[in-house]
């Protein structure tokens, strides 16, 4: 299974120089922390330019309103989440797969816990109804898919594709329960979670 195209088809101009991309990582910072200060229905792209410290035209030079700029922090994300796991699977031998699937949770649990913006913002949209289809958690699958399948000396096959994307979506869905009970993630729930993935992933891992 390809990775789905990310949600954000605003960016108006991708960065070229140096300045300009520093500028844009500036405006997602900002963007990142309005968010956990006032929530997604107060932001505002002016709010965006003031905290960054450009002029409101920079902002637009990039997005065209506030839901492209979330889109882009969720591909900043997203690609931060699998340059980490990267970096984790590095040291852990190919057999392993199941220190490799820890990686996989502890990383998601790390940013979570520390990265700012990603309590709404994680890798899709802030409001459900902005991606009915859920399509974060296809993007979030397909690249787990294929870094899995890569460290373990193989491509991304059917089976190993759907299977991550259940485990995507059920771990979803739990570890939103662990973070509405307990803002650091309630540690029992994470840990079924654990005992989950590592039950259901087994049975095309082993």
């Amino acid at each position: 299974m390809e990775p789905v195209p990310h949600a954000n088809t605003n960016l108006r101009r991708a960065p070229v120089q140096q300045r300009s991309a520093e500028r844009l990582a500036r405006i997602l910072d900002a963007c990142a922390e309005l968010l956990d200060e006032t929530g997604y229905e107060q932001l505002s792209t002016r709010a965006v330019a003031l905290r960054a410290g450009v002029p409101i035209g920079s902002v637009y030079r990039f997005f065209s309103n506030k839901r492209a700029l979330t889109d882009a922090l969720a591909q900043r994300n997203l690609d931060s989440y699998a340059e980490r796991i990267t970096g984790r699977l590095a040291v852990i031998p190919a057999t392993d797969w199941r220190s490799a699937i820890d990686a996989v949770l502890d990383e998601y649990l790390a940013m979570k816990r520390s990265v700012a913006g990603f309590a709404l913002v994680d890798f899709g949209a802030v409001a459900p109804e902005e991606d009915p289809a859920n399509a974060a958690n296809q993007r979030v699958a397909g690249r787990l898919s294929e870094l899995l399948a890569a460290h373990l000396g193989g491509a991304p096959d059917e089976d190993l594709s759907r299977t991550v994307l259940v485990c995507v979506e059920a771990a979803d869905a739990l570890l939103q329960l662990a973070f509405r009970t307990d803002p650091s993630g309630d540690r029992a729930i994470v840990a079924e979670t654990r005992i989950m993935l590592r039950a259901y992933l087994a049975r095309v891992l082993e």
